[in-house]
């Protein structure tokens, strides 16, 4: 057993995202990036890796979701007391915005591996009396404000946090960009290697040096995920001198800093999130060599308590390395459903305890949770009522549980949510339909776990990757899924779930879809889960050893390690 953490002085790689999901009651996420950038740090600190995480510290967290009665939602701020959670750190740094100073201090979290091995993470704030009052804002609200304000945001997060890391002491050898939010850390790291000559005079073996230093993830698979920012505001927010450097560099595209742009050109490793991403990637991006390093989500965060025993007792080697949870297919069916009863039996109590319904523990329920936006089609399932109705009338009761945001200002978002109430209300009393408000770490880990099946329906090609079906993998859910992301690499059809649709779709059609996914359901799902629950629970253990074997942080983490940071900065802790 070793007890350790990565210290100031030491050779490390600096974990850059503008959310991360440390702690259920941090608000410091809100969704899928910001939970994956919290798996990655709780992989590096079980493997012993040196990293170090940098984000914001979000005093107001994302948002409360309130829901009415019809589906309507609307928002209040979120309060917390990051003294609860995180410890003041002394060393102070600072970043020119406007042409003014804003001072940064920052907050340290420790997350502890399963060998008490440390990895720090460091929300920088900018709430300091120093500063002015719309200063102190700046790490206030979690996607938050106007473009203005997302670009202030940017500059703390990615020039604030090369500061205070130096502040702090640490060497960095390899700058680890979770989306572009954080880019401009690079025209940080081109200030410091230009040093006493200015960055008007950078040339190419400048910019050089920065690119050998830097690696870059790509999350987004459309144009319209990427953030930009107008010339014009760039020039008033970082001055002339930096925008005339961001120019030369070619990181502007028809009049805007493009921040996807930015970590493209100054990153040596660019990798998009599943295979299906990198293709879409390498056409979006065709001067890019892109790469495809597929997401993996936390083993030890994302198993319930009832698997963790059984794995504990069938293969206790899956803590130490997830790689033996293939072994799961020893495991004998029976097992595998009696846990899972246990894990639904907890879900079912929450639910109630939320929402004041009590849903059937042997009816088939179906788990969807995530982003409520137009994209992820919340509502594909309610396509057509009258076959929902009837395939259950045949086979037996259906529930379906719904979890999910929508961004306040994203009106196709919260007309979803209102139309899965809508759906709601057609479908009783035949078909219940529960829509849980204010969906965070806690909640996705009673639904990942305790739902029969896991239904993901994104519009193809904008689903990057994907990781709920990855969690529910490891307690042993199989997916019912469209054909994008990670389950195009995850799907064998009947074995560890199913498909919607055909891979060789470019493109979504959502009547083809709709009616591949009432098919799977009626003439496959339904009739194995009601008539022949043995083989139902084969596919559950086929899930956890197919899937759940591979699509974990830790796999992730090495393939990062080898491949992303080059191994220059070995392991910190044994592993065991």
């Amino acid at each position: 057993m070793v007890t350790s953490a990565v210290s100031q002085g030491q050779s490390v790689v600096a974990y850059f995202s503008m959310e991360v999901g440390l702690d259920p009651a941090m608000p410091t996420y809100s969704g899928g990036l910001g939970v994956l950038a919290g798996d990655t740090l709780r992989a590096a600190a079980d493997i012993g890796i040196r990293l170090v995480g940098v984000s914001l510290l979000h005093r107001r967290g994302y948002f409360r979701q309130h829901l009415d009665e019809h589906g309507n939602q609307t928002e209040s701020p979120v309060e917390w007391s990051p003294e609860q959670f995180l410890e003041p750190m002394g060393p102070h740094a600072g970043v020119t915005i406007e042409g003014r100073e804003v001072r940064i201090r920052a907050w340290r979290y420790l997350v502890k591996g399963r060998s008490e091995y440390q990895v720090p993470v460091y929300l920088l704030d900018t709430d300091l009396p120093v500063n002015s009052q719309w200063d102190r804002s700046l790490t206030g609200e979690l996607y938050g404000g106007d473009s203005h304000y997302r670009l202030c945001q940017e500059v703390v997060l990615g020039m604030g946090g090369v500061a205070m890391l130096k502040a702090l002491g640490y060497r960095v050898r390899a700058y680890h960009m979770n989306e572009g939010h954080s880019a401009l850390l690079a025209l940080a790291l081109l200030e410091e290697q230009t040093w006493g000559k200015g960055l008007a005079k950078a040339v190419d073996a400048d910019r050089e040096e920065v690119r050998q230093r830097c690696v870059f993830t790509t999350h987004t698979p459309v144009p319209a995920g990427q953030d930009r920012y107008p010339l014009e505001m760039v020039r008033k927010v970082l001055g002339e001198e930096r925008a005339g450097a961001l120019l030369d560099a070619k990181t502007c595209l028809d009049g805007e800093l493009n921040m996807t742009n930015l970590a493209l050109v100054f990153s040596r490793y660019i990798n998009g999130v599943s295979m299906r991403h990198e293709e879409v990637s390498r056409t979006m991006f065709p001067n890019y060599p892109v790469n495809s390093i597929t997401n993996g989500v936390h083993a030890g965060t994302w198993t319930s308590q009832p698997f963790q025993k059984l794995y504990d007792s069938r293969i206790p080697e899956w803590r130490r390395d997830n790689l033996y949870l293939r072994y799961a297919i020893g495991i004998p069916p029976e097992e595998i459903q009696a846990t899972h009863i246990e894990a639904k039996t907890a879900l079912l109590d929450e639910v109630q305890r939320r929402a004041g319904v009590r849903l059937s523990p042997s009816a088939m329920t179906i788990g969807f949770a995530r982003r409520a936006t137009a994209y992820k089609r919340a509502d594909l399932l309610f396509s057509n009522i009258e076959r929902l109705k009837r395939m259950v009338r045949r086979h037996g009761p259906l529930q379906v549980i719904y979890g999910g945001k929508a961004h306040p200002r994203d009106e196709g978002g919260k007309a979803l949510i209102r139309r899965v109430f809508e759906a709601a209300g057609e479908l009783a009393p035949l078909v219940k339909v529960v829509y849980l408000e204010e969906y965070d770490m806690a909640l996705a880990k009673y639904l990942c776990s305790g739902v029969d099946l896991w239904l993901n329906t994104p519009k193809k090609p904008e689903e990057a990757s994907g990781t709920s079906g990855m969690k529910a993998a490891l307690n042993g859910i199989p997916s019912l899924s469209v054909l994008d992301g990670w389950w195009i690499e995850g799907c064998l059809d009947g074995v560890t779930g199913w498909a919607i649709g055909d891979s060789a779709e470019p493109e979504s059609d959502p009547v083809v879809e709709a009616r591949s996914m009432y098919d799977k359901l009626e003439y496959t799902i339904l009739p194995m889960f009601y008539n022949d629950p043995k083989s139902y629970a084969k596919v559950m253990r086929s899930a956890i050893a197919i899937n759940a074997s591979y699509y974990n942080a830790e796999r992730m983490l090495y393939q990062y390690y080898r491949n992303a940071y080059g191994g220059p900065v070995r392991p910190g802790a044994p592993r065991g």
